[in-house]
């Protein structure tokens, strides 16, 4: 995919939920000049919700999976897909996968389901055994090391939340493997550590809308690097009293 548009003619309510968040109401289009693309800012800035919508415009289910999951615990996604124009190199991925780290526990619950109910053959696909028998950064590599492939589409949200910082550059080298077969990234997080993969596009989310930063510009970048020279004096910041 080399970019989305949001078609703005289409909005008839800019102070309806997701369009009155003010990063979505500042939004136009947005490229991808890379095969990894980060989005970063702070909570509440829109990462989760542009996120959550192309994986829904590309087909995805709503809480994660494939394009082959249909399931729903809580309807609580935006309409914003619906007003997502999306344009490709040449031809659409074969393959990909929707992770969102919040609803990664209702994934894993409905591949047990199905295969308690006779897809036998889908289990193997996330390593032979069930992800809930797993910690969660375990199943999480178990995803994306048996089910992630080339050809594909990953739109990750946060999955960092379930890895250690060592498991972070194991999943960078993944990346790159699958990069160089013709997959694409784009992910949301806050950190420090993906966000350092060679040669990304970084957009840094804000009320002013989305904006392409250099690595070290990013404030996950600036104030890891500031707390880890000096903690003993961001601690007397955080803890000094009125």
């Amino acid at each position: 995919m080399n970019e989305i548009i949001l078609e703005r003619e289409k909005v008839k309510n800019w102070d309806q939920y997701p369009f009155n968040i003010a990063s979505i109401s500042n939004f136009s289009k947005l490229t991808f000049p890379s095969n990894v693309t980060f989005l970063v800012g702070e909570n509440g800035s829109g990462k989760s919700t542009i996120i959550e919508a192309i994986a829904i415009a590309l087909g995805y289910n709503s809480e994660g999976g494939t394009k082959n999951f249909n399931f729903s615990t809580q309807h609580t996604h935006s309409e914003l897909h619906d007003y997502l124009k999306l344009k490709f190199f040449l031809s659409r991925p074969k393959d990909g996968f929707f992770y969102r780290a919040e609803s990664f526990y209702n994934v894993a619950s409905n591949i047990d389901e199905l295969n308690r109910y006779g897809l036998k053959s889908l289990l193997p696909s996330y390593g032979g055994k069930s992800l809930h028998e797993q910690s969660h950064g375990e199943s999480f590599l178990s995803l994306i090391l048996n089910r992630f492939s080339g050809n594909s589409m990953f739109i990750l949200d946060e999955p960092e939340a379930s890895l250690s910082p060592t498991r972070q550059m194991t999943f960078m080298a993944i990346i790159n493997e699958l990069v160089k077969n013709n997959s694409q990234f784009i992910i949301a997080t806050h950190s420090p550590i993906l966000l350092a993969y060679p040669g990304a596009s970084i957009y840094q989310i804000s009320e002013s809308g989305f904006e392409c930063v250099d690595y070290k510009d990013t404030e996950a970048y600036q104030i890891t690097q500031a707390f880890l020279k000096n903690p003993d004096r961001m601690f007397r910041e955080l803890f000094k009293s009125d």
